[in-house]
């Protein structure tokens, strides 16, 4: 029986191919996916690197490009490129064995011998080393799976740009390893996550079939091969190939949503684009896939904080999870609206009031403090009823004078804390008084009824975009689930928090230490794109949810392209036609307009740019209004880009006074901590509306820039 591998640089090839000729592709190397293969003309090549390396014809203009096993009857696809490329490709590359992780590997000899001599010659003139023998000497790197090749070109290389040069030359796995050190990784935490993982993930070889070393390393590489075991896999990957994260998830990744019985709440974080939604997606459909026969449909809950997101979130699992009875198991539903649906049933299906302006809750707090004749500002009774009171469930005034208030700068005497209550109280008897709600009470509610109840309605909870909860939610969470084995699993990044909710999860029974994995490779977005986003980070370091703090240190992006595009204008009317030109130049060379995305900080300019697209004759769809929809390009607040993701991003009216908007931002004579908590909620907000962008990212603002471009639009020296 053969075996077929493909390689992720194959599926991504097929995907830019035209359909005649992706038909073409399936029809020859289905031969291969039902051991036929003996029939298919294999080319071999003269003068070439590695003699397994093989060419075959699909059409006239393409070949395919498949590495051969020496005994045994495996294949891997490597290629689909036009026939002189192919040909060239496979002369120059050879395709080995790594020696830590046992998996296939394939590098480009000839550019690795003419990096080699560039290096040499650079030597000559700089004297600095960015792997020096004395710190990373040759026996950690071996273990680390750099070979024997590799080590003298590393100990040419001056600096960590000449190492991101040799991004396409250097063997994958090593690259990683070596820009992982580079960026500030352990030798500990790379074995752990990029060596060890690897060997916890591999499928074990059949032992009829030891032989077969192509087999066993191709069966080590996951996240870079996948093994299909038929023309129907065959078939099923190529008709969606850019839903590549289907199939190909990388070590790191597949250790954490595939893990065998956590002791209790797990966790994994990673900067955007590391696949946190992916491994949440896994996670679900590997809890759903081990339950008994008998197991109750929806028993698997997978939420998140918004409809917009659990809605992707729905869609996504229905690519991944083809069983329809594993497919049953799981439900999709947003926190809020699973809290509203419980309390609702409780009170025998009568539908809740629910105040969902945030204007009109702030206008209510002034109206009592203006009645009460207390100091306190709106915003300021706001934020203590919903990050102190709410947040830690006080019921009685003596409990909020002992409570502490963590995350609040301001000082609140015993005198000023009973003020502040008796604004609390007549804020909640208003509501009850009008029979309305506000998201949290429903919350708070559901958290208390199913806290009354002996049974839990969820035997697994999967939570994605876990950093933007409130106490009151994971509380009401915490409840869905009896204490126990793989009961919580959450997948968040506090470097994207939004709404500045401070949660300790170990103060709300789910501690996750020892149970904690980050996750460090960006598989969306451009490394020029991660570095310049970032950038915008500087000194920011968020809490990471359980008592420490998170860290960027290894975080970067598989992929390269051009560096972002600032720019600025005198007009908003001028910055609006510069960006249409843009997206013009964009369309013009083949990306769709529902490929291209647009993010603003009010909608009010979304709908001036989609006007002004619309009067260019560019389609163009504002996200979230009444009565638009379809096709084009997609224009959306920041907060609404959030869980979406666009070959091209333009982020526009990036202005001083927009950005960080005014009026989300406590003023500091308020409270100079909450001060500093909404502008680091107003950055992430632009941080997660950069890192929406694949290949393309273009930020504009007309008149001031706002302030958070400085690191990004300083004169470079």
């Amino acid at each position: 029986m053969a075996t077929l591998g493909m390689h992720r640089d194959f599926l991504l090839e097929f995907a830019a191919l035209e359909k005649p000729v992706q038909k073409r592709v399936f029809e020859v190397f289905e031969k291969f996916a039902t051991a036929t293969h003996a029939g298919v003309h294999l080319e071999k090549l003269t003068h070439q690197r590695d003699p397994r390396l093989r060419t075959i014809r699909i059409t006239d203009f393409w070949r395919g490009v498949v590495l051969k096993a020496e005994t045994g009857s495996s294949y891997l696809l490597l290629k689909v490129l036009p026939h002189d490329k192919a040909n060239h490709w496979a002369a120059k590359h050879r395709a080995s064995v790594n020696e830590a992780t046992q998996g296939i590997e394939i590098r480009n000899d000839v550019a690795l011998e003419r990096a080699t001599a560039g290096l040499r010659a650079l030597v000559t003139q700089e004297s600095s080393c960015l792997f020096p023998a004395s710190e990373y000497p040759d026996k950690m790197l071996r273990s680390l799976g750099v070979d024997e090749e590799i080590l003298p070109i590393i100990r040419l290389i001056p600096d960590e740009d000449h190492l991101e040069a040799l991004h396409k030359v250097l063997p994958e796995h090593q690259y990683d390893v070596l820009l992982g050190l580079a960026t500030g990784m352990t030798p500990e935490a790379i074995d752990r996550e990029l060596v060890q993982a690897y060997a916890r993930t591999a499928v074990r070889s059949p032992t009829t079939e030891e032989t077969d070393e192509l087999r066993a390393a191709m069966a080590r590489s996951r996240g870079r091969v996948a093994l299909v075991s038929g023309p129907v896999e065959l078939q099923a990957i190529l008709e969606r190939p850019f839903d590549a994260w289907r199939v190909f998830l990388h070590p790191s990744q597949y250790r954490v949503a595939y893990h065998e019985g956590y002791t209790g709440p797990a966790r994994v974080t990673g900067g955007p684009g590391t696949g946190k939604t992916v491994v949440a997606l896994h996670r679900a459909y590997h809890l759903a896939r081990r339950l008994p026969a008998d197991a109750p449909d929806g028993c698997v809950l997978l939420t998140t904080y918004t409809k917009d997101l659990a809605a992707e979130l729905e869609r996504c699992l229905a690519l991944l999870v083809e069983e329809a009875d594993v497919r049953a198991r799981i439900r999709v539903v947003n926190v809020d609206a699973l809290a509203n649906e419980i309390v609702r049933a409780e009170r025998g299906g009568t539908p809740l009031k629910l105040v969902v302006g945030q204007k009109d809750i702030t206008a209510r707090w002034a109206r009592i403090a203006r009645r009460l004749g207390i100091d306190f500002t709106d915003v300021f009774l706001d934020q203590e009823w919903r990050h102190v009171i709410l947040a830690q469930a006080l019921t009685e005034p003596e409990e909020y004078l002992k409570a502490p208030r963590t995350g609040r700068g301001t000082a609140l005497p015993p005198l000023k804390r009973l003020q502040v209550w008796r604004a609390v109280s007549a804020f909640e008897e208003q509501l009850r008084h009008a029979g309305e709600w506000t998201f949290l009470q429903v919350c708070a509610e559901a958290a208390r009824i199913l806290d009354e109840r002996r049974e839990r309605p969820y035997r697994h909870v999967v939570i994605d975009e876990a950093q933007d909860l409130h106490p009151v939610q994971w509380r009401f969470l915490r409840t869905l689930v009896a204490p126990g084995q793989d009961d919580l699993f959450l997948a968040g990044d506090t470097y994207q928090r939004i709404y500045g909710n401070r949660v300790s999860l170990r103060s709300l029974g789910i501690p996750v230490v020892g149970r904690s994995h980050r996750l460090r490779i960006n598989y969306r977005t451009t490394q020029e794109i991660v570095a310049w986003s970032s950038s915008l980070l500087t000194g920011e370091e968020p809490d990471d949810m359980d008592g420490g703090n998170e860290t960027l240190a290894g975080y970067r992006s598989t992929m390269h392209g051009e560096r972002p595009e600032t720019a600025g204008y005198a007009t908003k009317s001028e910055e609006i036609e510069a960006l249409v030109a843009r997206v013009r130049d964009w369309t013009g060379a083949g990306v769709d307009a529902e490929d291209i995305g647009v993010a603003v900080r009010f909608i009010q300019l979304g709908r001036d740019i989609a006007h002004a697209l619309e009067q260019a004759g560019i389609a163009a769809c504002v996200l979230g209004t009444a009565g638009r929809g379809g096709a084009g390009v997609r224009i959306g607040t920041m907060h609404r880009m959030k869980g979406l993701e666009f070959r091209c991003v333009a982020v526009a009216g990036i202005n001083d006074g927009t950005v960080p908007m005014k009026s989300a931002v406590t003023a500091v004579t308020v409270d100079a901590q909450q001060h500093q908590e909404d502008l680091n909620s107003e950055l992430s907000l632009l941080f997660v509306a950069c890192t929406r962008a694949r290949e393309a990212l273009r930020v504009s603002w007309h008149g001031a820039p706002s302030p958070f471009l400085a690191p990004v639009t300083a004169p470079r020296r």
